[in-house]
C-alpha cells in the first residue's frame, strides 16, 4: 500500500469521527446544519478518492466519483448504490444550496443514512489495505 493511500485513510478516519460528532447533537440550528454539510462535502471528497486509490491498487482505474461508486458497488464494497448516488447528488447540491429546508433535508440524510455508509466503506477500505 502506498503512503498516499495510507495517509488518505488516516485523514478519512479522523474526518469521519468529526462528522459523526457533528450529527450526534439533536436539533437543526443553522450553524450546526452548515458545519455538518461542510464536513460532509469534505468527507465525501476524501472518501471517493480513497476508494479510487484502493481500486487502482487492485488494478481498476477510475476517474470520476460516479464511476468510482459504480465499481465499488460492482466489487461489493458498497451495498447500497442508490444511497451513494444520492450522496453524490447531495454533495453536488451543497456547493450552491440557498434553501434552508433543503439544507435540513440533506443534514437529515447525512445523519440518518450517509454516516453509516461512510463508516462502512472506511472499514472495507481499511480491511482491503491490510490484504494488498
Amino acid at each position: 500500500m502506498n503512503d498516499k493511500t495510507v495517509k488518505s485513510l488516516a485523514n478519512l478516519e479522523k474526518a469521519l469521527a468529526r462528522l459523526e460528532e457533528a450529527t450526534c447533537v439533536s436539533g437543526h440550528d443553522a450553524l450546526k446544519v452548515d458545519r455538518t454539510i461542510q464536513r460532509f462535502e469534505f468527507i465525501f471528497e476524501l472518501c471517493w478518492k480513497a476508494i479510487k486509490r484502493v481500486l487502482e491498487a487492485e488494478g481498476i482505474i477510475v476517474n470520476t466519483p460516479r464511476t468510482t461508486i459504480a465499481y465499488a458497488y460492482q466489487v461489493a464494497w458498497i451495498q447500497n448504490e442508490k444511497t451513494w448516488l444520492s450522496m453524490l447528488e447531495d454533495r453536488n447540491l451543497t456547493s450552491h444550496i440557498d434553501n434552508e429546508l433543503e439544507a435540513i433535508q440533506i443534514f437529515d440524510r447525512i445523519h440518518d443514512q450517509y454516516v453509516q455508509e461512510l463508516k462502512h466503506i472506511f472499514f472495507v477500505l481499511k480491511t482491503r489495505c491490510l490484504t494488498i
